[in-house]
């Protein structure tokens, strides 16, 4: 990910400014971890800014195991390629609205009236390689369906354990298994599935559990446990 600020200054994960989320009266040694006002510990980048901490408690690492949900989370993963998550999540509704909700059989009818309609819409990321990716995979994402379909495909490259990161600086940004999906994805037809973008999309999807050890999330996914 990249970021316009200064980079020793924010997360490299969300592009979340962390200056004042380290506070060393509320960090906990170098971990990275701060201690909300309501007791609770998270890591910086989930510290500060309210939407990245609702995210970060209530779904960020959560099991999404329905294709439709699935679906948005390669999507959007790819459209914040380069960015960082928190503009992505701002966009979220704008995302949902300009996409039919995520709905791969809606999504995977579009042309190229459909395409205008969201390079002009200011709502959402208005990159036409991300865009024309998110209607590819819509359809690939439906022939999938023929070999048991997405969420079982994506699932299967659980890998038999998870990293346990005491720090930020801890935890990997890709991983033989991530490699793996990219791969079989693009094989299946699917764009701008990087391993780095299927890492945070396992991450994000509860696949692996990369919440630092000292976190309150920590085995909340009920995937893998504490």
């Amino acid at each position: 990910m990249s970021s316009a600020s200064d980079p020793g200054t924010t997360d490299p994960r969300t592009g979340a400014d962390t200056r004042t989320a380290t506070d060393p009266r509320t960090a906990d040694d170098d971990s990275g971890i701060v201690v909300g006002d309501d007791g609770l510990a998270r890591p910086a980048w989930a510290s500060v800014d309210p939407m990245l901490r609702d995210y970060y408690d209530t779904e960020w690492g959560m099991p999404v195991r329905d294709e439709q949900g699935m679906y948005e989370r390669i999507s959007l993963e790819a459209f914040q390629a380069g960015l960082s998550w928190a503009t992505i999540l701002r966009k979220r509704p704008a995302f949902r609205a300009a996409f039919d909700d995520f709905d791969p059989e809606r999504v995977a009818r579009y042309g190229e009236t459909e395409v205008e309609r969201l390079m002009a819409d200011a709502g959402i990321v208005r990159n036409r390689a991300k865009i024309l990716a998110a209607i590819t995979n819509a359809n690939a994402t439906i022939r999938l369906r023929e070999r048991g379909g997405l969420v079982p495909f994506v699932w299967s490259f659980q890998p038999a354990e998870t990293p346990a990161p005491r720090t930020v600086a801890d935890i990997p940004t890709t991983s033989a298994e991530s490699v793996a999906l990219s791969k079989a994805l693009r094989k299946e037809g699917f764009a701008f599935v990087g391993p780095t973008t299927m890492y945070a999309l396992m991450e994000a999807v509860g696949i692996i559990d990369t919440h630092l050890l000292a976190s309150h999330r920590r085995g909340s996914s009920g995937v893998w446990p504490a």
